[in-house]
C-alpha cells in the first residue's frame, strides 16, 4: 500500500517570515526585532487573520479591521496583505526533495504527495498560477477552500476522506506542532519540520 505524504507549504515549502514583512513595511512600528515580531503575532495571529485563512472573510475586510484595530496605515497594510503571494517563495531544498519524491512516485508508485495549508484563497490561487511544481501533487487541500484551518481535527478529516487516505499509512509534515500534534491525535503519523535535511532522512528511515 503506497504511504500518503502530506506536506504542509508555509515555512516547508514556501518561505513564510512574517516578521520581516512587517519590518520591511512599517519600520517605525517595527524598529526592533522585538516589535518587529510583536507586530506579526498582532495581525497574523488574530481571529480576523484565522477567518481569512478560512475562508470566512474576504482580504478588503481584514485590512480595514486591522488598520483599524492597530492604528495601522491602511494603504500601507493594504500594500503588504495584497501581495504577500509574491513573497511566498519556493524553498530550494524542500522542492528537491519533493522532486525526488515525485520521481519515486512516478518509478515505483510506492508513495503518494498531498498537501494541507492554512492558505486564504487569493494566495491558494496566485501559487497554483506560479509554481508548476504544484502539478505533483495528487492532491490536497487549503483552509480557504475548505472553511476549515489547522489544527481543527475537521481539515485533517477532510482531507482524508476526499483521497481515501488510510490514516496508519499516511504522514504529515508541518513545522508547527500544535499540527503535527492534531495530525498525530488523527491517527497520522507526524514530523516536526526543521529542515529539508532533516525531512529527507527521516522520510529515507521510515518510508
Amino acid at each position: 500500500m503506497p504511504t500518503n505524504i502530506v506536506f504542509d507549504f508555509g515555512a516547508v515549502l514556501f518561505t513564510w517570515q512574517p516578521h520581516m514583512l512587517v519590518q520591511s513595511h512599517f519600520p517605525v512600528e517595527a524598529d526592533t526585532p522585538a516589535a518587529a515580531r510583536q507586530l506579526a503575532k498582532d495581525i497574523f495571529h488574530h481571529d480576523d487573520w484565522k477567518a481569512f485563512d478560512g475562508g470566512m472573510l474576504e482580504l478588503p475586510t481584514v485590512i480595514e479591521r486591522t488598520a483599524r484595530r492597530l492604528n495601522l496605515p491602511h494603504q500601507t497594510l493594504q500594500g503588504l496583505m495584497s501581495r504577500i503571494h509574491e513573497h511566498l517563495l519556493p524553498i530550494p531544498e524542500t522542492v528537491a526533495l519533493l522532486a525526488r519524491l515525485n520521481e519515486r512516485r512516478e518509478r515505483q508508485g510506492d508513495v503518494r504527495l498531498y498537501f494541507l495549508s492554512n492558505m486564504p484563497r487569493p494566495y491558494a490561487r496566485a501559487l497554483e498560477q506560479r509554481h508548476g511544481f504544484l502539478k505533483w501533487f495528487d492532491g490536497g487541500v487549503f483552509s480557504g477552500d475548505a472553511q476549515l484551518i489547522k489544527p481543527q481535527p475537521e481539515i485533517f478529516q477532510l482531507l482524508q476522506t476526499r483521497y481515501a487516505l488510510d490514516p496508519t499509512q499516511t504522514v504529515f509534515i508541518d513545522d508547527l506542532l500544535a499540527n503535527v500534534q492534531a495530525a498525530r491525535a488523527h491517527g497520522w503519523r507526524g514530523i516536526h519540520f526543521e529542515s529539508a535535511a532533516q525531512l529527507d532522512a527521516h522520510l529515507t528511515t521510515h518510508t
